[in-house]
């Protein structure tokens, strides 16, 4: 008999009902897993099991964090004040310092109470999405983007609307692509510059000229300043509420130490806003996570705090790698690759390559193939919306990335 023992026939039914439900909620589930630290993942594997794997994929700087902010933090493990709980907002101190090094850097005036410290820079993405968007609030998103941001937007019942670039324009979006893209449910602009994959630079008029598109139409702006420090040859950073000041009281500022001071595994962001935004930033993150580390925040403290040494070496050994790899993967027949302006990673297409005598026809076919072939990890294009093209990060020694290029022209030649 199907009725199960012991039980009546309407609570059957809801036993049954309640097992057919997912199990995992449609909105999670809708969730891409992070194809860079997947990329990155596999190759740790690998290289665990004894595979001689390179990987271009980690977006992470080689360098240790340097001595100062060790000692800091080794300082910081003896106070009982950081063994305690601390404002959600971040410590009173590290955010009146990271306004003093926004005004440094980027040349903007901010108090230090629209300041919200956070547990590293993707969560300063997510809060930031959380708070600005309402179901059905499109996001115009330039193509190639970081992996991360239309995940966080979908999070946030946002809709992602792609604006697509390409070599020709130095992947780089104009202002007319951005109109045509609006629509009257057009909420926010994600900008970013140094950009993570394609390593383009916005020049100063192109910053200013998208800042006031943006507030001619009331258009929130969502800046990712991440790889600020990270700039190449002529290339300088601009951050476009310093540029454009009638954009500051719809724009949100998205940063961290991961990058500029080699952090990527102490996990502190921030992120910067108008007072309101600032405000809800902070009620939401006291529910999510509360403070953020007090240790890793007095390692930051000191980061934003002292000089730029370490990063002035960091970026001229980036500097130097990137145009290697720019001169050796140019030479690779049917590959071809801008020279990465900033942050570090380039952005060569391979769209010369695809389909050649029966290869893959896409870049996440080609990159498979590469890693099980030659042993070398790359990100595919179609990561971040881009087939036909790869990111290849250089924030590795000059000997491996050499030998990595070298197996990538060996195997596709």
């Amino acid at each position: 008999m199907w009725q199960a023992e012991g039980m009546s026939v309407p609570q059957h039914f809801a036993s049954h009902l309640v097992s057919q439900r997912a199990r995992i909620s449609k909105r999670v589930s809708a969730i891409a897993p992070s194809a860079t630290l997947a990329v990155d993942a596999k190759a740790k594997a690998l290289k665990a099991q004894g595979v001689p794997v390179i990987s271009f994929g980690a977006g992470e700087p080689d360098f240790a964090t340097p001595a100062p902010i060790l000692e800091a933090a080794r300082a910081a493990v003896d106070d009982p004040r950081n063994h305690r709980y601390s404002p959600a907002a971040g410590l009173p101190e590290l955010r009146e310092a990271i306004a003093h090094k926004t005004q440094r850097d980027s040349g903007l005036e901010v108090p230090a109470a629209q300041v919200v410290v956070t547990n590293g820079g993707k969560h300063a993405v997510y809060n930031g999405f959380a708070v600005l968007l309402d179901p059905g609030d499109e996001v115009l998103l330039p193509a190639p983007y970081w992996t991360t941001y239309p995940e966080a937007i979908a999070l946030a019942g946002g809709v992602s609307v792609a604006v697509p670039t390409t070599a020709a324009s130095g992947f780089m979006v104009s202002v007319e692509q951005l109109e045509a893209a609006r629509t009257e449910r057009t909420k926010a602009l994600v900008f970013v510059s140094p950009s993570n994959p394609t390593g383009a630079v916005y020049p100063r008029a192109q910053v200013e000229a998208i800042g006031r598109w943006a507030v001619e139409n009331d258009v929130w702006i969502i800046t990712d300043e991440i790889y600020e420090h990270l700039t190449y040859g002529q290339n300088e950073f601009c951050s476009m509420p310093a540029v454009v000041p009638e954009v500051t009281d719809r724009c949100v500022i998205l940063n961290g130490v991961a990058k500029t001071y080699a952090m990527t595994g102490w996990r502190v962001g921030w992120l910067i806003g108008p007072p309101d935004v600032a405000k809800a930033a902070v009620s939401l993150q006291s529910h999510q996570t509360s403070n953020v580390s007090n240790v890793a925040q007095q390692a930051a403290l000191a980061a934003v705090s002292g000089p730029l040494d370490a990063v002035a070496e960091m970026r001229a050994a980036f500097e130097r790698r990137g145009n290697n790899m720019h001169r050796l993967l140019n030479a690779i027949e049917g590959v071809s690759c801008l020279a990465p302006q900033g942050a570090f990673y380039a952005f060569p297409s391979f769209e010369g390559v695809l389909g050649r005598n029966g290869l893959a026809s896409t870049t996440a076919e080609l990159a498979g193939w590469i890693l099980d072939e030659a042993q070398v990890a790359i990100v595919p294009g179609e990561a971040f919306g881009s087939n036909g093209y790869a990111r290849l990060s250089f924030a590795l020694g000059d000997e491996d990335l050499a030998e990595g290029i070298a197996r990538i022209a060996s195997l596709l030649a």
